[in-house]
């Protein structure tokens, strides 16, 4: 086998050597067009796609929509002789009349929060009914077991059938503190799913996050709207039965009442638990609930749309985004379908527009160009987890993954950012193509919202695959930085994960083109080149993806 996998020394490989010219370029790099992004938006966030949802008739037009586009733009089934992978999923949906009823010990007060108002809650457990019964409670700090951070907030602990409360993001968010953890800049750690991961590695019956929005980066309403409803998951052997009987969230207005009725100061406790050392507290009080819960096996679906490389069809790039959104709530009033028109009806239109751009060319690159539209995102990264567990092409053969998921609706801006900037080789990439555009690179300005978790790149990179997730920049070409940041945080507030979330046809998607081309031109690279990219020394994914390059015979440089 010939041996290609370099790091950094031959990544500067220049674009004309792949055979190429830019001006060759131009007819693909043109045919990425405002209108016809916005014309796809328009389709899949419509209302006749009834918010996309897995495993409903909105999955059924969206699937068939994304199949037929791809068959036009002139792409192979990208799945075998199809361009489905089917995901067996699982959805299990609780009963929103629940109540967590909690109570102190001694009998002396008694309190019932209500489902949706005060807390969150739900069973991963393949089970019609879970229950939980006078459980004892104990405020257990950021719920992180860190070695190399010196960390664990379980230490000399037994939760085993025990309720645990736990603070969300990392210590450094909360402290400032740039020697704890990452500092604001939020590691897996501090994910809601790792603390429920881990709580139920310590043997913990339930877990519940403690809900502050400025360190989750939502408000209450995204808890609601993301976790209120059906919840899915991939069908595993042990029907989930490994995890907490229970997990969800409550309120931070609520989880104050019961500090304060229990004698335990919240604010306190907070500031003792971004200390190393911390003490777990023990409230004193139990918890007790019961979800009945109606279960669902079904079948989603990714969808794959192939370009074969010229001379090296086995080695792949993929472009990835995820089509999937949370459906319809029949609960709420007025509007009930929540259209996800930029999260991530933009993301999938992208990855059409690309996909076209590509057919446009003289020839196609050297490498098989993969365009990958995922399922089940919002219920955990689902159906990118199952590709990354089950590829189509051999991971080892897999040469990047380029994540899209709501793309800039704001209009141009001189920047572009990374998200997760300085894990990989292909922070050069994007470098590259910004400075042919005039533009700079920066890394993301809300590190403490931990992005680079969130998304679907994130399974790629977990079975170490270098991963690229790019984000809007925020230096917009007329309006400036505080204009950009102030338009993210009125979409988070108002829109993020509600039915709010509808395409505007009066959309600036002039930035959302320019960053489309960008990201089309380091695929294109990447699709010519003979070298592998790498993560960098000291990431969490390197030792992972040089051990399966050199089992599958090749070396990792230096």
């Amino acid at each position: 086998m010939t041996n290609r996998f370099h790091t950094a020394g031959l990544l500067l490989i220049a674009i004309a050597a792949a055979g190429c010219s830019g001006r060759d370029l131009q007819p693909a790099l043109q045919s990425i067009a405002e209108k016809d992004l916005a014309a796809d938006v328009a389709i899949l966030a419509s209302d006749d796609f009834e918010g996309r949802a897995p495993a409903s008739a909105g999955e059924e037009k969206t699937i068939n929509f994304l199949k037929e586009e791809f068959q036009k733009i002139g792409l192979r089934p990208g799945s075998g002789e199809t361009y489905f992978q089917e995901v067996p999923l699982v959805s299990i949906t609780a009963n929103p009349q629940i109540k967590l009823n909690i109570k102190s010990e001694d009998g002396h007060w008694a309190q019932t929060l209500d489902f949706g108002k005060n807390f969150i809650a739900w069973t991963k457990r393949v089970m019609n009914n879970v229950s939980i019964n006078n459980s004892e409670m104990i405020f257990i700090g950021y719920g992180v077991v860190a070695p190399e951070y010196e960390w664990n907030d379980y230490a000399g602990l037994d939760v085993r059938g025990k309720t645990v409360v736990i603070l969300v993001n990392d210590p450094g968010y909360a402290t400032g503190d740039s020697s704890l953890f990452n500092g604001r800049t939020m590691t897996y750690y501090g994910r809601w799913t790792y603390k429920f991961e881990e709580a139920a590695r310590q043997g913990a019956e339930a877990a519940f996050v403690i809900h502050e929005t400025a360190p989750a980066s939502y408000p209450w309403e995204v808890v609601t709207g993301s976790w209120g409803g059906p919840q899915f998951d991939l069908v595993r052997e042990d029907n989930n039965l490994s995890r907490c009987a229970l997990e969800g969230w409550i309120s931070l207005e609520a989880a104050q009442q019961i500090f304060e009725k229990t004698g335990l100061n919240y604010a306190t406790l907070k500031a003792a638990a971004g200390k190393r050392g911390f003490q777990a507290a023990p409230f004193e009080a139990t918890a007790s609930i019961t979800i009945d819960s109606d279960i669902r096996f079904s079948k989603s679906n990714n969808v794959l749309g192939l370009l074969p490389g010229k001379t090296r069809p086995d080695e792949y790039v993929f472009y990835m985004a995820h089509w999937d959104h949370f459906g319809k709530n029949a609960l709420l009033e007025g509007d009930q379908i929540y259209n996800g028109a930029l999260d991530n009806a933009t993301g999938v239109a992208g990855l059409l527009e690309i996909a076209e751009a590509f057919t446009k060319l003289s020839e196609p690159p050297e490498r098989s160009i993969v365009f990958m539209a995922v399922t089940a995102e919002e219920q955990g990264l689902i159906g990118s987890e199952y590709y990354a567990n089950n590829p189509v092409y051999p991971l080892t053969k897999t040469v990047a993954a380029i994540n899209m998921d709501a793309l800039n609706i704001n209009g141009k801006m001189n920047d572009i950012v990374i998200v997760g900037y300085g894990n990989s080789d292909l922070d050069d990439y994007v470098k590259k193509a910004a400075a042919e555009d005039g533009r700079t690179v920066r890394p993301d300005p809300e590190p403490e919202k931990g992005y680079f978790y969130r998304s679907d790149h994130f399974s790629f990179a977990k079975q170490g695959v270098p991963a690229l997730y790019t984000d809007p920049g925020i230096d917009h070409v007329e309006k400036g930085e505080k204009w950009t940041l102030e338009q993210r945080d009125k979409y988070t507030a108002g829109k993020y994960h509600k039915p709010a979330d509808e395409f505007d046809p009066n959309w600036d998607l002039s930035g959302a083109v320019q960053d489309l081309r960008l990201l089309f031109k380091v695929g294109y690279r990447l699709g010519n080149e003979s070298s592998f990219p790498n993560w960098k020394p000291g990431t969490e994914f390197k030792t992972k993806r040089d051990a399966d390059m050199q089992a599958a015979g090749f070396h990792t440089g230096k």
